[in-house]
């Protein structure tokens, strides 16, 4: 599971783009905080804290508490704005989460278990489709990665989203069709060794 983050944040007084450039130059980045039911909240970080968050590689994907005059908002960052030349953070948006709330992420794939399969161990190639999966988890539970065990796979296997056991609490958000995730291919050389040895084959 994907460890919430905590990220301490104040009030912001002044809006407009005026105090938004003064709070960048003071290090700080302006952010809003919207949903469950209540008004808006306008808000700085830290930028250096919030770079560092960005880094984790699971910070679009993570519970986020943000602490706010002494009171803990959870919280799951829905955008954060970069600028175009120095890449650095210059605008947040975060969604209020209700304790039961339940959050749509993209949690990244992790294929295990590769020298297990027997197509690969004879050159073949895994065709990544999807190396993300769309979920919609449980708030408290998000899954930091899904991990697909390729074990005994062989050349033209498909994984469908039907094969995956996915982690209590989280369930696929594309439920209209069994997408594929990855697939078992052939390189050229092998195909040309197993075209051989089926021509071989059936002259035999």
């Amino acid at each position: 599971m994907s460890d919430a983050l905590t990220l301490p944040a104040e009030l912001r007084e002044r809006a407009g783009k005026g105090a938004s450039r003064a709070l960048r130059r003071e290090g700080r980045v302006p952010a809003v905080i919207y949903g469950g039911k209540e008004e808006p909240t306008t808000i700085h970080v830290e930028e250096k804290l919030l770079m560092k968050q960005l880094m984790t590689g699971h910070f679009m994907n993570s519970l986020i508490m943000i602490e706010l005059d002494g009171k803990t908002i959870r919280t799951q960052a829905k955008d954060v704005t970069l600028h175009p030349v120095t890449d650095r953070p210059v605008h947040a948006d975060f969604l209020r989460l209700a304790k039961d709330a339940k959050v749509d992420v993209q949690v990244p794939v992790v294929f295990i278990n590769e020298e297990k399969s027997p197509g690969l161990k004879r050159g073949a190639v895994l065709n990544i489709v999807r190396h993300e999966l769309e979920l919609i988890c449980d708030a408290d539970t998000i899954p930091s990665e899904i991990q697909i065990d390729v074990t005994g796979l062989d050349v033209g296997d498909s994984i469908h989203i039907s094969n995956v056991t996915l982690p209590k609490g989280s369930a696929s958000a594309i439920t209209d069709r069994d997408f594929t995730i990855a697939t078992v291919v052939a390189p050229s050389g092998l195909k040309s060794q197993d075209n051989a040895a089926d021509e071989a084959e059936a002259e035999a």
